[in-house]
C-alpha cells in the first residue's frame, strides 16, 4: 500500500517513514503543505498521515481541498490539539481519523493498516482467497496448513491483489501502488516478483492462485 506523510518535525518525519516502510508501505514524505498537497493532488496514496500545522499551506486547508477536488485517500490527522472542537472541525472537513501527539507508533501504523483496508472494503484483517489465508496484522500467510515465506515486497504485492481479489489489476497500477514517487524500479519488476509469488504460492494439485489476463494484467483468485 502506498502512503504518503506530511509532517514538518524533521525527527518525527524520519521515525514515520522508517516504520512504516518497515511494516511494508511504500512511503513518500515532505515537511512542507504546498509539496504536501503537490504529492496528494497528483497521486493515489492509500493513506495519508497529514499533520496540521505546516509550513506554506496548514493541513486543514490540505484536506478541504483535497475533498473539494474529490480526492478518496483515506486521511490520518496527526496534531497537538486535544480539545473537540478541534476534532470536530477536522473530521467535518473531511479527515477518517485523528491521532493526537504524543502517540505510540503501534498505534498509529494500526490505525493506517485499518484505513488502508478500508480503501478497498476489506475491513477484516484476516484475507481468505481459496485456500490462501493472509493475516495482514501479523503479516503472515499460509496456504492450506502449510506457511509461505515472503520479502516484504513480495508480501506488500501479495495484500494489494487480494485486497481487489477477483478484480484485474493493471501492472501500472501495482506498481504506483508498491513504489515511492522517487523510485528508479523499472515497471518490469512488477512481472517479476509476480513470477517470485507464484513459485512460492504454487502447490502440487492444487489450482494456481495468481492469473494473467492478457494485456490488462493480474488476477488473484482460486478461478480465473
Amino acid at each position: 500500500m502506498r502512503v504518503l506523510v506530511v509532517e514538518d518535525y524533521p525527527p518525527l518525519q524520519r521515525a514515520l517513514v522508517k516504520g512504516l516502510r518497515e511494516a511494508g508501505f511504500a512511503v513518500d514524505a515532505t515537511g512542507d503543505g504546498e509539496e504536501g498537497l503537490w504529492y496528494a493532488s497528483g497521486s493515489d496514496y492509500d493513506v495519508i498521515v497529514l499533520d496540521l500545522m505546516l509550513p506554506g499551506v496548514d493541513g486543514l486547508s490540505i484536506l478541504k481541498r483535497l475533498r473539494r477536488d474529490g480526492r478518496a485517500a483515506h486521511v490520518l490527522i496527526l496534531t497537538a490539539k486535544d480539545t473537540v472542537a478541534d476534532r470536530v472541525r477536522g473530521l467535518d472537513a473531511g479527515a477518517d481519523d485523528y491521532l493526537v501527539k504524543p502517540f505510540a507508533f503501534e498505534e498509529l501504523l494500526a490505525r493506517v493498516r485499518a484505513l488502508a483496508r478500508r480503501a478497498y472494503c476489506a475491513k477484516n484483517p484476516r484475507l481468505q482467497v481459496g485456500d490462501l489465508c493472509i493475516e495482514t496484522t501479523a503479516q503472515r500467510v499460509t496456504r492450506g496448513r502449510e506457511a509461505v515465506h515472503l520479502t516484504p515486497r513480495e508480501y506488500a504485492l501479495l495484500e494489494y491483489l487480494a485486497v481487489r481479489a477477483g478484480q484485474v489489476v493493471s501492472r501500472t497500477d501495482i506498481w504506483e501502488h508498491l513504489y515511492e514517487f522517487n523510485s528508479e524500479a523499472d515497471s518490469n519488476v512488477v512481472d517479476v516478483y509476480i513470477g517470485y509469488l507464484r513459485r512460492k504460492l504454487e502447490r502440487p494439485g492444487r489450482p494456481p492462485l495468481i492469473h494473467t489476463v492478457r494485456g490488462r494484467g493480474y488476477l488473484l483468485g482460486a478461478e480465473p
